[in-house]
């Protein structure tokens, strides 16, 4: 597929180290205090809180096997005396940042934002409150928005439903909804194998072995391609889809998309169906369910919160774009790029996080402007002990070295590998980063670096890696 000049260039390896991130990660969260008991971690996600949520996991014929316990304690853990150890001056952080903030590998503008997690206040600003585009660092703001409006630990449902004359399978919005053999673990994604299943069951028992198959996407409305068209950086948007419309057996990064994400998962829905003795009668079709159809099968997502940190461990354009769109139906606007743009903005704005200019889910359009400030401000929020929902947006940030599109990079900033957590942005001409470290007088602070006009993608990445390991280095109190 050709590749477009403005396209997002994530740099992510499939390859991601796991099992050395589980026993460093643990250590050094609990070394930090920020997140309490986020780890140990496992391809992104926080395993104890992965074996938590099994509990409540959804069986296919939509009733769940036990109470959803929820995904994370009700409250993040206290600072503790990280709160109290020496803050960072301004002055300190200057003497760390400005050396870096002049390299010509930023290109024409840069922008800079330094603050203090515990007490909300900016130690250090280089045009923190300009607005730039901000690439996939917007990731961070649509999952707070959507984890503000749905919480934590709700659930994407796919349905089938009875239909006049058949049944109806109807999207509700998972991206992450397999066609491949259901993984192991307590956070697998739904299966529409699983769906087909006792959906065939359901007709057995009703003396049904054959039936028409029709497919609803009505849940989102608007046009389904993204401004930057058709690419290998995301599927068209529907209710509807498997795998993220991958061609391939990937789970993330760039891959080859289908153009009809529904009719392609209807198509295999059917086939499974068939597979299961229940002979479709004709070719499906696209229809509309009934308001009041009855349920006949279901499958769920894994909870939000799991959503949302695989969305930003691997800068998932899909997941997100689905966040948004959640948080759209969830207040009461449009499931389209249009109405989920302002309901995200809506949300944002309720949780005094106001200035930014929202176009889309994923950053991948230009259009999306924020500033460094509002970036480093969000990551307050989420370490807000008062805002425990937002808690998945600080443990889904990659890992410098680790993790996610972090795991390629800081291979010559020992420092910083494992003491920075940060959501990377890039496309051409745009490199961001943003996320959280520790300082060496142990104070946890969010940081937020935006370049742009650059020319060199990877120079300007590594100006921006030393940025974050100087951050976390910095012993410079007053």
């Amino acid at each position: 597929m050709v590749r477009e000049w403005w396209r997002s260039a994530p740099l992510e390896r499939r390859g991601t180290v796991r099992l050395v991130a589980v026993s460093a990660l643990a250590g050094l969260v609990a070394a930090a205090g920020a997140v309490g008991a986020a780890g140990p971690w496992e391809s992104g996600q926080r395993k104890a809180e992965r074996d938590r949520a099994a509990a409540g996991a959804a069986r296919a014929d939509g009733r769940h096997a036990g109470p959803r316990e929820p995904t994370a304690p009700p409250v993040l853990t206290a600072l503790g005396g990280r709160a109290t150890a020496q803050e960072p001056t301004r002055d300190g952080l200057a003497a760390a940042l400005e050396p870096l903030l002049k390299d010509a590998a930023l290109g024409s503008d840069r922008s800079v934002a330094v603050y203090d997690a515990a007490t909300g206040r900016q130690l250090y600003g280089s045009a923190p409150d300009t607005a730039y585009t901000p690439a996939s660092t917007i990731k961070p703001a649509t999952a707070a928005a959507a984890l503000a409006a749905l919480g934590p630990d709700h659930r994407i449902d796919t349905t089938v439903v009875a239909g006049g004359d058949g049944i109806v399978l109807v999207g509700g919005g998972d991206p992450t909804l397999t066609a491949h053999p259901a993984k192991a673990g307590p956070q697998r994604p739904a299966s529409l194998q699983a769906l087909a299943e006792a959906t065939a069951r359901k007709l057995k028992e009703r003396g049904t072995e054959h039936t028409k198959v029709t497919y609803d996407t009505s849940l989102y409305s608007g046009p389904p391609l993204h401004v930057i068209g058709p690419n290998e950086n995301i599927a068209p948007v529907s209710a509807l889809m498997t795998d993220e419309g991958r061609l391939d057996d990937s789970d993330h990064g760039p891959a080859g998309r289908t153009a009809d994400p529904a009719g392609d998962a209807a198509r295999k829905f059917a086939e499974l169906l068939g597979e299961q003795g229940v002979k479709v009668d004709g070719e499906v079709a696209q229809g509309t369910a009934g308001a009041k159809a009855e349920r006949i099968a279901a499958v769920s997502s894994p909870p939000l919160g799991a959503l949302v940190e695989r969305a930003l461990t691997n800068s998932d354009n899909d997941i997100a774009e689905a966040l948004a769109r959640q948080t759209a139906l969830a207040s009461g606007q449009p499931a389209s790029f249009e109405g989920a743009a302002k309901a995200v903005t809506e949300r944002l704005d309720k949780l005094g996080l106001s200035g930014a200019h929202v176009a889309d889910g994923s950053g991948l359009d230009r259009a999306d402007q924020v500033s460094a400030a509002f970036l480093a401000q969000l990551l307050v929020r989420a370490a807000d002990p008062a805002h425990p929902e937002l808690r998945p947006v600080l443990t889904g940030l990659p890992v410098a070295g680790f993790t996610g599109t972090l795991s390629g990079r800081y291979a010559d900033e020992e420092a910083g590998r494992g003491a920075v957590r940060a959501k990377t942005g890039t496309l051409t001409g745009v490199n961001t980063l943003a996320g959280t470290a520790v300082s060496a007088d142990g104070r946890l602070l969010t940081f937020a670096f935006m370049a742009s006009g650059t020319s060199d993608a990877d120079a300007a990445q590594r100006v921006l890696d030393r940025m974050a390991t100087a951050v976390a280095g910095c012993g410079c109190g007053g």
